[in-house]
């Protein structure tokens, strides 16, 4: 379905198309870059676009979606993110706290390589807003990363041509490995936290 959707884009729109698709990626993680990269590098194998135009189109859409979602974060704010973990089960203020400190310390690695990660390459783009990152580094960040991500996919589209869908398979192990490592975290965090509520009693 994301195929027959990614192609129409760029039958109609080109190589800005595929940067239009994945800037959409961005917004809606559903949508996979997966996909959308490698399938623009098979079109640039058969002529329909250049491979320059798609990875440049590519990775300006990145940082277009990247973008809204730094502003989503930064409208969205410190205050009401703090007040919004006030009131969920099992979160402290302390744990938002250290989530800071974090972000402060190793933000910068965090926006560069969360690029390059499934999931996590869009979701990052929102607490570096409410961090308030200086927007010139985010982008600059942003750009790298996304560049070095789309590249290796759109590349590998274009010299597996029509194959390209081999990338797809490869990428999912990939995927399931992070959902896999994200619900082991939270399932530690939540039996942590209800271990430690049973036994203050």
């Amino acid at each position: 379905m994301a195929d027959m959707w990614a192609t129409d884009l760029m039958d109609t729109l080109g190589a800005p198309g595929a940067g239009l698709a994945v800037a959409l990626e961005n917004l809606f993680p559903p949508l996979p870059s997966e996909v959308i990269l490698p399938l623009a590098g098979f079109t640039a194998s058969q002529g329909e676009m250049s491979l320059f135009a798609a990875i440049f189109w590519t990775t300006l859409g990145s940082v277009a979606g990247a973008a809204a979602l730094y502003y989503v974060g930064a409208l969205l704010g410190r205050d009401r993110t703090r007040a919004i973990a006030a009131r969920l089960p099992l979160v402290k203020l302390s744990d938002v706290d250290r989530t800071e400190a974090w972000f402060a310390r190793h933000g910068t690695k965090a926006v560069f390589f969360g690029r390059m990660i499934p999931i996590f390459r869009s979701l990052i783009s929102v607490p570096a807003g409410i961090e308030r990152m200086p927007l010139p580094t985010f982008l600059s960040l942003t750009a790298v990363g996304s560049l070095i991500w789309n590249t290796v996919f759109i590349l590998a589209g274009y010299f597996l041509g029509e194959n390209w869908e081999r990338v797809e398979a490869y990428a999912g192990v990939l995927q399931k490995v992070v959902i896999v490592a994200v619900v082991l975290a939270v399932g530690y965090f939540v039996a942590t936290r209800l271990r430690r509520r049973v036994l203050s009693r």
